[in-house]
């Protein structure tokens, strides 16, 4: 396993600190933990891009870091008040059906290979932002996220769930079209 993949794993690590952080209240702590967490997302790629150690044991693990990192964040920004309800079900519904997904792909015979998408990219990007502006927010003592970041976070996440939809479905499609074309075995009695 690569540098890439330590920092992954070390992203990882770093959520139940910073939720424990968020937990007793020591959001300056916090703040510095997730922004190490989101460095990690950073260095992680540039290093696996650099060295050559790119792996589809990244591919998967990385996104899935994310995911991991962001939900735990986005719920507890939620349960502080720092963030409405309805932003982490936008996100949190997305990555399911996201899930859901790939787990019908597998089912239908296909392989998924994912590949991040310009949306998806600007939907992190968003999600790490209204995070930190989120824990800003909170460590500063003012009352919310601002409405038009919620908003533009929201609608980006959307897009890029309709975008991984319309990549899934050329996976499931190829992988009917492969299996139409594959030869019938005969059985001679």
């Amino acid at each position: 396993m690569g540098l890439a993949n330590w920092l992954t794993v070390l992203r990882i690590l770093l959520v139940p600190v910073f939720v424990t952080l968020l937990v007793y209240r020591k959001p300056g702590l916090a703040i510095l933990v997730f922004a190490a967490a989101a460095l990690t997302d950073l260095l992680d790629g540039w290093v696996a891009r650099r060295h050559g150690l790119q792996s589809r044991l990244g591919a998967f693990f990385d996104p899935l870091a994310d995911k991991i990192l962001l939900t735990a964040s986005f719920i507890m920004l939620t349960v502080l008040k720092m963030i409405p309800f309805w932003i982490t079900v936008v996100v949190l519904s997305r990555d399911a059906f996201l899930a859901l997904g790939t787990l019908v792909i597998h089912m239908v015979g296909a392989r998924v290979y994912p590949r991040p998408t310009w949306a998806g990219k600007t939907t992190t990007f968003l999600q790490v932002l209204t995070v930190l502006v989120g824990l800003v927010a909170y460590y500063w003592g003012m009352r919310r996220v601002a409405w038009p970041l919620l908003w533009l976070t929201a609608a980006f996440t959307l897009i890029s769930g309709l975008q991984y939809l319309v990549q899934g479905m050329r996976f499931v499609n190829a992988a009917q079209d492969a299996e139409r074309e594959e030869p019938h075995e005969l059985y001679l009695r």
